[in-house]
């Protein structure tokens, strides 16, 4: 059994993306449980969807794909993770290269250019995209914090707690995703700045394990669980 769980909280210049990814994991999985998961918060908190959604998930072992709404990884790669996923206690990512097709790369693929073929840059160093993991393995290591509020570094800082608490980084297969175009989020203002102290604090408990855990688990703050919806 797996699942497909997508964070999303409807904006104009994303609905193409989101409909371009919804569309390609029916097409490549069939007929699985696609939920689509959003929060109370006023600000949309991508960390806070993410544990929502694996929460939804009553078989602890069941594997489960975490796919941001614009980001569509290749086939091959994908099931490899799904099936490295229900047992290695690790978080997999499906893909060594990561590529933004920005606006260009974008109009190309709904022009019906293969994702493959159309213009793009690789994005050096993404960790984020697409997870593909259990709730036991993502529960082992705190998942992802959702003090990260608005734009940046909760994915940056998850792979720090994976690799201090688990002992490696997430597992990689080869391939690719793809990164569709969208209007970019501000990387300013006050929960933009409090991210990053935040991820400061996380790069000085990398490597070692009790500090990691207080900083997940020490002032975390509670939130209430709301409902993820299903795809119609």
């Amino acid at each position: 059994m797996v699942t497909i769980v997508i964070p999303w909280r409807p904006q104009p210049s994303r609905l193409a993306a989101f409909d371009a990814v919804v569309a390609w994991y029916r097409e490549e999985l069939g007929d699985v449980p696609v939920l689509i998961v959003d929060s109370d918060d006023d600000v949309f908190n991508l960390a806070r969807c993410r544990n929502l959604g694996v929460g939804r998930l009553a078989d602890p072992e069941e594997v489960v794909v975490i796919g941001d709404a614009d980001t569509i990884p290749e086939g091959g790669a994908l099931r490899e993770a799904i099936a490295a996923a229900a047992t290695s206690g690790r978080v997999h990512l499906p893909y060594t290269e990561y590529r933004w097709l920005g606006a260009a790369g974008t109009a190309q693929h709904a022009a019906g250019i293969p994702l493959a073929d159309c213009d793009h840059e690789v994005v050096r160093g993404a960790c984020s995209g697409v997870y593909v993991t259990t709730p036991a393995t993502w529960a082992s290591h705190g998942g992802q914090d959702e003090r990260f509020r608005g734009w940046g570094f909760e994915d940056a800082a998850w792979h720090v707690a994976h690799e201090t608490l688990l002992g490696e980084p997430p597992r990689r297969h080869e391939g690719r995703v793809f990164a569709l175009h969208h209007v970019a989020e501000l990387r300013e203002g006050p929960n933009y700045e409090a991210n990053a102290a935040l991820m400061a604090r996380y790069r000085a408990a990398a490597t070692l394990p009790a500090e990691m855990r207080r900083l997940l688990t020490g002032d975390a703050e509670a939130h209430s669980q709301p409902e993820a919806q299903p795809v119609e």
